[in-house]
């Protein structure tokens, strides 16, 4: 099927390869639909969009205001990233783990405002945490992995905008 047969929310980047079409990634259906004007404010985050994306800046008198896609995701809880650190913990090292993982985002949301944690669930044998993009949990699991060695596999889902990363100890 031909890219513009598609809705807007299932177009991707394609690229030819041996003359097939191969989507490179699908498209989040959070992402805004048109342009918004320069200086839009996010009233729950306070990220500011600018030059055609959100960014970390004061917000000017009277602009406007829509939510960004971050906190959209965070309120409809809808993730676009899952990661399940798989293990038998102590709370000594849940805790490490989550002081690690905020770190991370702490460090990806500098450059990218809606790259965030939606939550951290301790699950039976396995820490969940959920994001609202799709390169967060990459770059969590890869931490953990240097941190506390074990493996990591990703898999996205074809359907959607999704990621799940796992990692699971050695054992």
């Amino acid at each position: 099927m031909k890219q513009a047969n598609l809705p807007p929310q299932r177009r991707a980047a394609t690229r030819r390869t041996a003359g097939y079409a191969q989507e490179d990634h699908v498209l989040d259906p959070y992402q805004q639909r048109g342009k918004l004007h320069n200086g839009t404010l996010c009233p729950q985050c306070g990220a500011v969009y600018h030059e055609g994306r959100w960014r970390w800046a004061p917000a000017s008198g009277g602009a406007d205001k829509s939510l960004c896609a971050a906190c959209r995701r965070i309120n409809d809880n809808l993730p676009a990233g899952i990661l399940k650190l798989r293990g038998i913990f102590g709370q000594q090292q849940t805790d490490e783990i989550v002081r690690l993982a905020r770190h991370q985002e702490d460090a990806e949301k500098q450059e990218h405002p809606l790259n965030r944690i939606i939550g951290v669930e301790e699950e039976e044998e396995a820490i969940v945490i959920k994001t609202t993009d799709i390169h967060l949990p990459r770059r969590i699991g890869a931490a953990v992995r240097r941190a506390f060695h074990g493996r990591l596999t990703e898999d996205f889902d074809a359907a959607g905008y999704l990621v799940r990363v796992t990692w699971t100890v050695d054992r």
